[in-house]
């Protein structure tokens, strides 16, 4: 055994300290951004925002909404090879993902087969740690080498170099941070999101690749300090969860507000509209999915009901104006910037909660 005693920091230990700028107004911070990946040798422009690769957040539908802001979408796994048919999004917004067993692999040849077009392939597990993620990385880089691929999770810098060098353009981080994962309590794993970001960032700037921040993002000021902290991509998925491009069933609820109607005499309810959103570890997602958790396992994820949020432009626009406005305040006019201008200050506390419920 052995003890790390430098501090390690997540999103809400720190908050970003406001410089002097030039910029008048957010509408002349550009949060577009320009990468050439390592082994791909691919050139890509957009916004570095991602959809993840959950249920209710990385579908078809959610794909299209984002391309229209040119951000970015990881599928699910689960779309079969005649899902792609009639999917008309820009092979540049869209990664289809994949597992590393053999029916995935022979899944993902099957896709890209049939769809040459698509040039992003997301090879994602809970524990990139394991060698035989390695190895599998290694094996698809062989298969599709003019591919741009993205391989994760996994949280420290010895990693993130590993992956890249076995074949990974860009390396997922995070194990532990997302509101619907339990592998933390589960299993005692994790690293705090910020300083993870920090330290694979460096790994992989070295190298000529890039990192995705993958979860613990609650608010647009999260994504701005993971953009801050060195981040090229940030993934959601709670920020995405529960709109209408999500495709879950929205359920109804009625509170009580310990009030009668003095007409009726009749107690007055306030409707609540509720999603369902879950963890890709969860029961519900095993039970979906795979027939249930197997034996030799146990849930990594949550389910939980969240509110019904309508259409998802309004929150993208919402999480692209909080990003904009974060570069104002550092005098950052393009979002590549940002990480140059960031000062990060660690407090005790983030906000004033006092009207919150």
């Amino acid at each position: 055994m052995r003890m790390e005693n430098d501090m390690k920091l997540d999103f809400k230990d720190v908050l970003i300290r406001p410089k002097r700028s030039t910029l008048s107004s957010r509408s002349q911070v550009t949060l577009d951004r320009t990468y050439t990946f390592r082994h791909s040798k691919k050139v890509w422009t957009g916004i570095p925002i991602m959809a993840a690769n959950m249920d209710g957040v990385g579908t078809f539908d959610v794909a299209k909404i984002l391309e229209g802001h040119k951000l970015f979408t990881c599928l699910v796994k689960s779309y079969e090879l005649d899902d792609f048919n009639k999917f008309d999004v820009s092979p540049e917004y869209f990664a289809v993902s994949t597992g590393i067993g053999s029916k995935d692999y022979n899944h993902l040849q099957e896709v890209m087969k049939r769809f040459p077009s698509i040039e992003f392939i997301c090879i994602d597990v809970a524990n990139g740690y394991s060698e035989v993620f390695g190895d599998f990385v290694q094996m698809v880089r062989k298969e599709f080498p003019t591919k741009t691929i993205i391989a994760g999770n996994v949280v420290t810098a010895d990693m993130t170099q590993e992956l890249i060098l076995r074949g990974a353009d860009i390396v997922k981080v995070g194990i532990g941070p997302g509101s619907v994962c339990t592998t933390r309590i589960q299993t005692g794993v994790g690293y705090p999101q910020l300083s993870s970001i920090i330290e694979c960032a460096d790994a992989a700037h070295g190298l000529g690749a890039h990192i995705i921040s993958d979860g613990g993002c609650t608010s647009p000021g999260d994504v701005a300090k993971a953009f801050g902290a060195g981040a090229d991509f940030v993934m959601l998925g709670g920020m995405f969860a529960g709109h209408d491009e999500g495709g879950g069933k929205i359920i109804t609820e009625l509170f009580t507000t310990n009030k009668v109607d003095p007409k009726t005499k009749k107690p007055i309810y306030n409707e609540k509209q509720i999603v369902e959103f879950y963890g890709m570890s969860s029961d519900t997602a095993m039970d979906k999915h795979h027939g249930g958790v197997a034996a030799y396992r146990s849930s990594e994820g949550r389910t939980v009901q969240i509110q019904y949020r309508g259409k998802l432009d309004k929150t993208v626009k919402n999480i692209l104006g909080g990003l904009r406005s974060t570069c104002t305040y550092v005098g950052a006019p393009t979002l590549k910037q940002l990480s140059k201008c960031t000062t990060f200050i660690p407090v005790t506390k983030q906000y004033n909660d006092v009207f919150e419920e």
